[in-house]
């Protein structure tokens, strides 16, 4: 297990260097003819392409402000990491077919570098804040789905459920306001949390105890929420019981039973074994622990099990994790990864749902998903 971990870390941080280098030799190329602008390029390039680094290990040894912007500036390198380097290899190979076609020649190369590097700055800017103004725009998506089976004498169940907040040192009070008072206008009977409420390392969450603003005046059955693999990470042991502390009752492979023999099972997240050491039961020990003449909802975070709930007879299954890709074209990404990797799906009797989440994981930034509140309409037909 741990030499897994230290190949994940050795693969990203070899990327994390070879796309800043190639970004960095792109624009050193055009300052170096700019004389002593090339050593304050160079300087500030170095300053923006550590404050990711910098900010996540600060986080981890002294949660501050001063870590809280390292990590908001170092998430917006991120997303210029990404545009930066799609706009400047779309910019090489354009170079290269007019060099070969002889619409460019060599002397007229030096300008062609300088017009890509400074377009790529101009466009990479103008759509990473396009995605910061829609990453802060949640919306509503409402789903209404009917089950063929009795529920006592309910016969319309209303859940709210969000994933991946990300509470941390980007999304902080003002977002969990937002989140709260959206979450009331819903007026939900239960609502549900599908894993990574904290982004990771508790410390900026424990801080401004976050969690304290995050009410639910409204809901009839309470709140519950399973893990996601960002629990473990930040250490289960202190993150799991201050969820619980602010009267979220937590699931950990465990199975409950609401109004009209309603039953929730909420699992423990996969990666608890890579990250807590703690494997999860398999949904066939879960399920035999319920009555399946009666709702059957499977609360998941990530949507790698979903022939699982399948096969064992759930109605619904939500979860969340892929952030439907968070930055285009990430999405395609993940659509190639999961199977289902947002939205609605049925499968056999089983009705999936993955929601792209409310928070963020990185950038503050959002291109071809919308941050999102789940609402599911439970007809009951039976």
């Amino acid at each position: 297990m741990k030499n897994r971990m230290a190949i994940f870390f050795i693969v990203v941080f070899t990327v994390y260097i070879l796309v800043n280098l190639y970004i960095f030799l792109k624009g050193y190329r055009v300052f170096s003819a700019y004389g002593n602008l090339r050593i304050t390029y160079t300087v500030t390039f170095i300053l923006l392409a550590s404050t990711f680094i910098a900010g996540k290990f600060l986080e981890r040894i002294h949660t501050s402000v001063f870590s809280d912007i390292l990590n908001i500036a170092g998430g917006f390198w991120l997303a210029f990491m990404l545009y930066g380097f799609l706009l400047l290899f779309f910019s090489d190979i354009i170079y290269m077919v007019l060099r070969f076609s002889g619409a460019v020649t060599a002397d007229q190369a030096f300008t062609f570098r300088k017009i890509s590097w400074f377009t790529t700055l101009l466009v990479s800017s103008l759509v990473i804040f396009a995605g910061f103004l829609n990453a802060l725009h949640p919306v509503v998506r409402e789903y209404n789905i009917n089950i063929d089976k009795k529920a006592g004498e309910i016969k319309t169940f209303r859940i709210a459920a969000v994933s991946d907040i990300h509470l941390g040192s980007i999304i902080r009070k003002r977002s969990i306001r937002i989140l709260s008072d959206k979450l009331g206008e819903t007026k939900p009977d239960v609502i549900f949390l599908l894993g990574d409420i904290v982004d990771g390392e508790i410390g900026p969450v424990m801080r401004g105890d976050l969690l304290k603003y995050f009410t639910c005046p409204r809901c009839r059955d309470g709140m519950y929420a399973i893990t996601g693999n960002h629990e473990f990470i930040g250490g289960a042991n202190i993150t799991i019981p201050y969820i619980e502390k602010n009267g979220i009752r937590v699931l950990k492979d465990e199975v409950i039973v609401l109004d009209g023999q309603i039953q929730v099972i909420g699992r423990l997240d996969r990666d608890g074994l890579r990250f807590g050491g703690r494997s999860r039961a398999p949904l066939s020990e879960l399920i035999n622990k319920t009555d399946t003449s009666k709702p059957v909802i499977v609360l998941d975070h990530q949507p790698v099990s979903i022939d699982e709930a399948v096969n064992a007879g759930a109605d619904l299954q939500l979860s969340g994790h892929t952030h439907n890709g968070q930055m285009w074209p990430l999405n395609y990404l993940t659509s190639k990864i999961y199977k289902v990797s947002y939205g609605y799906r049925k499968i056999g009797n089983t009705n999936i749902i993955v929601s792209s989440g409310f928070g963020i994981w990185g950038p503050r930034v959002r291109l071809g998903s919308r941050p999102e509140i789940l609402v599911v309409n439970l007809n009951f037909k039976g």
